[in-house]
């Protein structure tokens, strides 16, 4: 029988109890990762996130934990560890948004946003970067370790009435870059996956009705709106041996849409 990818390693996802982040977890957990589902308030879709990783013959624990508290990060670490013995792989996906226009975003709808999309993912990769260090090469990788950032094409797109969530992610950005200078030495790979218009919960509205997804799609060259598989498909290859020469990089998945599709028709 053919070894699947992500064989014998952990992945830990964050924010994997519904869209893109469960989507991650269950497509980790099937090319054979055991996985740490990881969710903040609500445990249910981190719970079938396992019970569909198990069903397949996978492993994986659900761990709840708020990635913007350092005890918090770092006690699911040491879970994961204590149940796999280590981890190899991070999914930095946690994030959310709290909408407002400029001049009414209130300092806690400022803060909760980078405290939880960028604050969360630096905590989370310096304790995978510690544990990858205190592990060592276990030839499970040709890297010691992968940090999988989930940014946004808002890392590139402003996004006028969203001054909080894009802030975030063009941090995210630069974080992942700078990281991925400072750890390439010691053979961690850092990169980031950036998704455009994904039919999840978090952005329903946008795409329930035919004429709100007519809308949508005039920003999307491809002409459709993506699914989370997308983004779990090329969240796998990103941590497996396959894309190993691929380190600092953003991976757009987006159908086009970082492609200025207001100037198809010459602008």
């Amino acid at each position: 029988m053919e070894m699947k990818k992500l064989e014998g390693q952990t992945a830990v996802v964050t924010g994997a109890s519904s869209g893109i982040g469960q989507a991650c977890a269950i497509a980790l957990g099937m090319a054979g990762a055991n996985v740490v589902v990881n969710y903040a308030g609500n445990p249910n879709g981190a719970i079938v996130a396992v019970d569909k990783i198990k069903a397949a013959g996978g492993r994986a624990m659900v761990v709840q934990a708020d990635v913007s508290q350092k005890e918090q990060v770092d006690n699911m670490f040491a879970q994961a560890v204590e149940a796999f013995g280590t981890v190899d792989i991070l999914v930095n996906n946690a994030g959310l948004q709290k909408d407002a226009a400029f001049i009414d975003m209130t300092l806690e709808q400022w803060n909760y946003v980078l405290a939880v999309n960028l604050t969360g993912q630096f905590l989370c990769a310096q304790a995978a970067v510690k544990e990858f260090i205190r592990r060592g090469m276990n030839g499970h990788s040709k890297a010691l370790g992968k940090i999988i950032c989930m940014s946004s094409v808002h890392e590139l797109i402003p996004w006028a009435g969203h001054v909080n969530y894009a802030a975030s992610k063009g941090g995210v950005m630069l974080m992942m870059k700078s990281l991925a200078q400072e750890l390439g030495p010691m053979k961690i790979r850092v990169n980031s996956v950036a998704p455009g218009a994904i039919k999840t919960p978090i952005n329903h509205m946008a795409w329930e009705t035919p004429e709100a997804e007519e809308r949508l799609l005039k920003l999307i060259p491809y002409k459709r709106v993506g699914v989370v598989d997308d983004i779990g498909n090329v969240t796998v290859w990103l941590a497996s041996d396959e894309s190993d020469y691929i380190h600092g990089a953003t991976i757009f998945v987006d159908g086009g849409m970082t492609l200025y599709p207001g100037f198809e028709d010459n602008g």
